[in-house]
């Protein structure tokens, strides 16, 4: 996804909705799109459900925004955060938000944000509902990240409580990702069914917010799609520096006529 490395992020958090240990790796992760200038959470820091986040906040430097539950089963905490969020966006101080949760209340939020020029990157669990994912122009899930911080091997860590840690294991790519990829070639290939992949790998983000190798159990697209090989050809095209290589895809025969045969319509 093509982002600018001085990217000035506000990062606005529901502390309701996103566990405290996910924290650092999601802040690590914002750095890669830019520089979080804002970073505030919101939630009602009398609550003893929330004590566990003070060491996280300092480490952190985020700012904590005390917000009363006024009344039971109404959450002011999105209130809060999305008048904040507009208000930080009528200061022109920033190009983007980071919004964290995995609550659908904030759908209309992350729409009216892009409205505005905003670049609106989402966090939150897998548990997510759609509607916010697809609002978004990237979300990241916190499995992913929580993934990323474990051991690269399959050893399992027995704990003094007899319980066993392992790698949060990662779903298989299936079809209906296959055939997203496959489209996405075909959208931008030449003549020859070639596609360069960095491009690719853009539109796919676009189609599919939540998009991500990582989902996978991949660092990057290119062993993905390496992983893919009954799918996609890939060539490698060296360039005038023999350290860089351009990587070009193209969905093999086979794929295409199976799923051209797959659309057409049935015989009466």
């Amino acid at each position: 996804m093509d982002t600018k490395q001085d990217l000035k992020l506000a990062v606005v958090i529901d502390a309701d909705n996103v566990p405290s240990g996910n924290v650092k790796a999601m802040m690590e992760e914002i750095a890669k799109y830019g520089v979080p200038t804002f970073k505030r959470i919101y939630g009602d820091w009398t609550k003893p459900n929330l004590a566990g986040w003070k060491s996280v906040l300092l480490e952190n430097a985020i700012t904590p925004i005390q917000q009363y539950s006024y009344t039971t089963g109404k959450n002011s905490t999105d209130s809060a955060m999305i008048i904040d969020a507009m208000d930080i966006l009528y200061t022109g101080k920033v190009d983007g938000f980071c919004i964290v949760s995995s609550d659908s209340d904030f759908t209309r939020l992350a729409i009216r944000l892009r409205e505005s020029g905003m670049k609106v990157f989402g966090f939150g669990e897998r548990k997510t509902p759609n509607p916010f994912i697809v609002a978004c122009d990237k979300f990241i899930y916190f499995e992913i990240l929580k993934n990323e911080r474990l051991p690269k091997t399959a050893e399992i860590v027995p704990l003094s409580t007899n319980k066993m840690v392992e790698q949060v294991s990662m779903p298989k790519v299936d079809s209906e990702t296959i055939f997203l990829i496959s489209s996405t070639v075909n959208d931008i290939a030449d003549e020859d069914g070639w596609a360069f992949l960095g491009d690719v790998g853009t539109l796919l983000i676009k189609k599919k917010p939540d998009f991500d190798p990582r989902n996978y159990g991949y660092e990057k697209l290119t062993p993905l799609i390496k992983s893919l090989k009954d799918h996609f050809d890939i060539d490698e095209r060296v360039t005038d520096k023999a350290t860089i290589k351009l990587v070009y895809i193209k969905t093999k025969k086979q794929l295409r006529t199976k799923r051209s045969h797959k659309q057409l319509p049935k015989q009466k």
